[in-house]
């Protein structure tokens, strides 16, 4: 049973990536916005890559508050690029066991979602290309992380199309952070 839903997460993140791509073929992505809990999202996120972590020895350390965070997103997309970014943490983790922290917080008219690791980190010459097409930064003797340079490049689009920012912070051999900026629904304010 493990080895299906292995293979169906794998084929999963497949059809994942050819999206990605499939959005910068267009000038203009097609996303279905509706009023979604930011909040909720995120700790469904976290929730599904909990076990994975633990079971390699890591732990994710949540700050999520239970009070609705809404904003206008379109779902899937967003989920998936919080998906990417934990992904990413656990791809990057290095030698030691992964200690990840997620913690969102309103602040004046946002949502401020941090997502941060203990990871490899970046070096400060490649952390402005991160959110480059088909960049990716050297990452030393990681052999078994794949990909085409897609991934952050569709995270920064996402999060433009829904009116927000991202921003990376990192050290090497410390870890990074990733900080996204929503804007919060007017009526919660």
């Amino acid at each position: 049973m493990g080895v299906i839903a292995d293979e169906t997460k794998r084929l999963s993140f497949q059809v994942d990536k050819v999206l990605q791509v499939s959005l910068f073929e267009r000038d203009k992505s097609t996303l279905s916005f509706k009023e979604v809990d930011v909040n909720k999202v995120l700790k469904n996120v976290v929730s599904t890559f909990k076990l994975k972590v633990e079971s390699m020895g890591g732990q994710i350390r949540e700050d999520i508050p239970e009070m609705e965070a809404l904003v206008i997103a379109d779902e899937m997309h967003l989920t998936n690029v919080l998906f990417n970014l934990l992904d990413n943490a656990l791809k990057y983790r290095g030698e030691r066991p992964l200690i990840l922290e997620v913690k969102s917080r309103k602040l004046k008219d946002h949502l401020v979602i941090r997502i941060r690791d203990n990871g490899i980190g970046i070096k400060k010459e490649y952390l402005k290309k991160v959110f480059e097409r088909f960049y990716r930064a050297p990452s030393g003797n990681i052999h078994n992380v794949k990909g085409f340079g897609l991934g952050l490049a569709y995270v920064k689009k996402i999060i433009s199309d829904h009116k927000g920012c991202i921003t990376a912070e990192s050290e090497l051999n410390v870890g990074t952070s990733f900080i996204i900026h929503l804007p919060l629904i007017k009526k919660q304010l």
